[in-house]
This record gives structure tokens, sequence and C-alpha cells, in this order.
């Protein structure tokens, strides 16, 4: 299901547990890091895609979290050519997502990335919420960054008012596992070992 751009409409979830840290998910045999996500299908609201998208990427149901926030509109982000399907060339461009912030009410042992046959993500981990996304794939990275600048209102809403992170500017690393190049080592500081959750 394609927009008139060739946008396909696709939502974004942003996890956050008590301490303000932000799930990642590692998707599965591969080395990248990334936010549950996952497209619309027909006949259904952003809103509902979103809880479906979090039971079949986490096995987290509705009871396990409290909506926050949501992006005012869309937010895009191309794919190139060469991670195009042939058949679908010429009339797809890439996603189109509304992203939601959500907060865990539920315990870390709700989560489950074999919720459904076909998992995503084949381990987990919690991480500062201003973190570094040289782990996720390039094409991605700015829309990460609009997401995590436009929603990180309501999860300090309460709390001082948080500094906003140009694009291009990052903090903490994503985790890396044994054999992976972290990307603190890459810009010369020391990096401590991984907290990475399996299974």
């Amino acid at each position: 299901m394609l927009d008139r751009e060739g946008y396909r409409p696709n939502v974004g979830i942003i996890l956050c547990n008590a301490k303000n840290e932000v799930f990642w998910g590692k998707r599965i045999r591969e080395h990248s890091w990334q936010f549950p996500q996952g497209g619309i299908k027909r006949g259904e609201t952003p809103e509902q895609a979103m809880y479906r998208e979090l039971h079949e990427e986490i096995g987290l149901l509705p009871e396990h979290v409290q909506v926050l926030g949501r992006t005012r509109d869309w937010l895009r982000y191309d794919v190139p050519a060469q991670w195009i399907r042939r058949e679908w060339r010429g009339s797809y461009r890439g996603q189109k997502q509304i992203w939601f912030l959500l907060r865990l009410i539920g315990r870390d042992c709700d989560v489950s990335l074999r919720a459904c046959d076909h998992p995503e993500f084949d381990a987990w981990r919690w991480n500062t919420y201003w973190v570094q996304l040289d782990a996720v794939i390039e094409f991605k990275r700015r829309v990460y960054e609009q997401a995590l600048n436009e929603l990180a209102r309501f999860l300090y809403s309460d709390q001082r008012r948080p500094r906003r992170l140009p694009y291009g500017r990052r903090e903490a690393p994503l985790p890396t596992l044994p054999g992976e190049p972290a990307a603190a080592r890459l810009l010369g500081e020391p990096a401590g070992p991984p907290t990475v959750k399996s299974e």
C-alpha cells in the first residue's frame, strides 16, 4: 500500500523504561540495531498498527505499556535503489512513519522476541535516550533523530526541558556484541562491555 508519492505508511516505536532508557533490538542475524517498526495494513489506524507491531516484534500487549505521545505528522525516509526490490523500482520511494513514544509499565521479562513465527530481533537492550546512531542503517538515521527530538518533550514533560541534538551530533554509542566493531572505539573512546539480552 503506497501513497501517491511512493511512500509506504509505517509506524515506529520508541519504548522507554522507568529510567527513561530506550529499547533497542538487534536485527536477526545482522549487526545493526533499531527501534521496532512496521507497515500499516489496509484499514488499520496508526495506533492499531503500533499495538500489532509491538506484540509481533517484542511480545508486549497494550496493558504492558502507556502511550506518552506520537509525532504530529509523517516522518519520511527514502530507501536507496539497491535496497528496493526490482519489481517495486519506479513506484516505491521509501517509508512514511508515525512514531509513538511508549513507557513500559510491565516488566523486562514481559518482552519476548519470539512472539511471532518470523522474529525481527535476536537480542535487545536498554540504552540512553540520546544514543549514538552509528549502528542504525544510514538512510534511517535522520528520521530517528527527528523522532527522538520531537518526542523528547513527552518523556521529560515533568522535568526540565531536554536539550535538542542537531543532526549529526550524538552522545552514547549503541551497544555492540562480541566481534562487532564498536562505534565508541571508532571514535577513539574506550568501550565497556555491552549488556545485551537475547533469547
